[in-house]
């Protein structure tokens, strides 16, 4: 399956941004979808999982609350939606896939990679 992310930008401190992850290539339903980030200088570090038919939702501690990961497997694509940002939000985003299900948050465990999509969050 071929992941392509979007919808990063700038934006202030407290504001929102939805990003998408685009899929093509395979029966998008079959995988279980997730999102990465890479700060500057740091790992790439788990933001949240979400089941092949959107029941299951999984999230790192530091985002529950202000992202939220949603899926339209009609359309192909994998949402996250981000409120309430920080500047340490700051990052590279991008989507993932692996098949069958969640297997967990390290990214070994993941099969498909897209590009990142920057998100800038300024103070």
């Amino acid at each position: 399956v071929q992941l392509q992310a979007s919808g990063g930008g700038l934006v202030q401190a407290g504001g929102s941004l939805r990003l998408s992850c685009a899929a093509s290539g395979r029966t998008f339903s079959d995988y279980t979808m997730g999102w990465f980030r890479q700060a500057p200088g740091k790992v790439r570090e788990f933001v949240a999982a979400l089941g092949r038919s959107g029941g299951s939702t999984y999230y790192a501690d530091s985002m529950k609350g202000r992202f939220t990961i949603s899926r339209d497997n009609a359309k192909n694509t994998a949402f996250l939606q981000m409120n309430s940002l920080k500047p340490e939000d700051t990052a590279v985003h991008s989507c993932a896939a692996q098949t069958p299900g969640y297997s967990g948050s390290r990214e070994n465990g993941w099969d498909y990679w897209g590009q990142g999509t920057l998100v800038t969050v300024s103070s």
